[in-house]
């Protein structure tokens, strides 16, 4: 880093050092590198597309000592200051101690995040398509030379990873594709953002890098990262509003207000499911208008509000009965009688309606197919709440114990989550056979 460019960016309010760093990538794709590194040096910090906003935009003028590390350690003999950062003294009289405050939360998240299994590398690589160098104009692995001419065989493998990614996914769960589908998001935005093409490649690229970045937004919500899913979710819908493309923007709000009553926001979750309705309504599929009334009953439910709940539900079921048809999204392939059912049982089990909430669990197990395996967890997982909910203690333990037996074979924190729940509400109960049998499985695979 020149002394011209610290001088400049010194004099200036916004931060044009980090956003000249960024480069072409996204906001999601720095705060992932930023992550990576931090995990390179032992810092925990959860950075967000968010908090790099902040930071170029000024708001944060210096950072805390978590992230003052993880920045010197990526830009190796640069100061702060060199980074666009006003020196410490500066910051703290102008009440930038503040910021370093606010993010002493967002750092610490990172200490409960459990760490991502890294998988088979050589065969997912090949499945993802990362085995494949980029041709030769290639700036360096993992970027694209400006101007280099993209065609529609680049296109194709962008949209035959979005395939291959959900195909693993439905597979064995989130935390073992994370990392690898972020390498994959961000090649499509480097193709996107530096390539040359013509209009119906750039079409094609803009809707696969928005389905890429809502397949890694997913990945990361199934693994736990929920502020990771969100900025994938932004980033997904501000490329469908770029491209004018309807389709990836209900797919964007779906998957939102999936998230967001996950994350303890079902009033955000109703907005955005009625948001991507309204989207929904142009592209004449019955089964994704579907989906989203199920999207909103899970969060009526989560508001208890049982009348609105119900009425969703009965929307939901009506527009599925319609049948399939030829405008039914690609991505919607998970959608069948087995998750109709699954998303019931949740409505069900969040009002507290257990014998309801059974029923459609196992519904569901019954409805899936075999090798889907991590939806048969997830719903089973489901089974084992409701039964507990139902004071059934043995048969939650029962279920329990074939949840963990799945385990080997799943990699979702938050199918982990939910078993680890009904774990330590059995754990007082060890005097019934079948919970203590199942308490001893679940501690061995937890040990092992």
């Amino acid at each position: 880093m020149t002394n011209t460019l610290t001088n400049h960016t010194a004099a200036l309010t916004v931060n044009q050092a980090m956003r000249a760093l960024r480069g072409d990538r996204s906001a999601g794709e720095f705060a992932t590198a930023v992550r990576r590194a931090g995990r390179e040096i032992g810092e925990h910090v959860s950075c967000d597309a968010r908090y790099v906003g902040r930071v170029e935009s000024g708001a944060i003028r210096r950072p805390n000592y978590a992230y003052e590390r993880v920045f010197l350690h990526m830009f190796p003999g640069s100061s702060l200051e060199d980074l666009g950062f006003a020196p410490r003294a500066e910051a703290r009289r102008a009440g930038g101690m503040r910021e370093t405050t606010d993010q002493n939360h967002e750092e610490n998240d990172d200490v409960h995040r459990r760490t991502f299994l890294s998988g088979a590398p050589v065969t997912m690589a090949a499945v993802l398509g990362l085995d494949q160098p980029l041709p030769a104009a290639a700036a360096a692995p993992g970027t694209v030379a400006p101007g280099r001419k993209v065609g529609a065989a680049d296109a194709r493998r962008v949209e035959a990873a979005v395939r291959e990614i959900r195909l693993l996914d439905d597979v064995q769960g989130g935390d073992a594709l994370f990392d690898r589908a972020g390498r994959v998001l961000r090649t499509a935005y480097q193709l996107l953002n530096c390539g040359s093409y013509g209009r119906g490649v750039e079409q094609r690229l803009q809707s696969g890098a928005g389905e890429l970045a809502i397949s890694v937004g997913w990945l990361a919500h199934d693994s736990g990262r929920l502020a990771d899913a969100r900025s994938f979710y932004a980033e997904a819908l501000a490329t469908a509003r770029m491209a004018d493309d309807p389709a990836l923007e209900a797919h964007a709000f779906c998957n939102s207000a999936f998230l967001a009553r996950d994350a303890g926001r079902p009033r955000e979750a109703v907005r955005a499911a009625q948001a991507a309705h309204q989207v929904a309504l142009k592209l004449g599929s019955q089964r994704l208008c579907s989906l989203l009334a199920m999207r909103e009953a899970g969060a009526w439910a989560q508001l208890q509000d049982r009348g609105a709940c119900v009425r969703s539900l009965q929307q939901a079921q009506r527009l599925y009965a319609a049948g399939p048809a030829e405008a039914d999204p690609e991505w919607m392939s998970f959608y069948g009688e087995a998750e109709l059912a699954g998303l019931e049982a949740q409505c069900w089990s969040a009002l507290g309606e257990w014998e309801q909430a059974e029923g459609c669990a196992r519904s569901a197990i019954e409805l899936q197919q075999p090798h889907f395996v991590r939806n048969r967890a997830l719903y089973t997982a489901e089974l084992a709440h409701d039964q507990l909910g139902r004071g059934e203690l043995a048969a939650a333990a029962t279920s329990g114990g074939q949840v963990v037996a799945l385990l080997g074979e799943v990699h979702s924190t938050r199918i982990r989550s939910m078993v680890a729940d009904t774990a330590s509400r059995l754990r007082p109960h060890r005097a019934v056979p079948e919970v203590a049998e199942f308490i001893s499985r679940y501690d061995v695979s937890m040990a092992s």
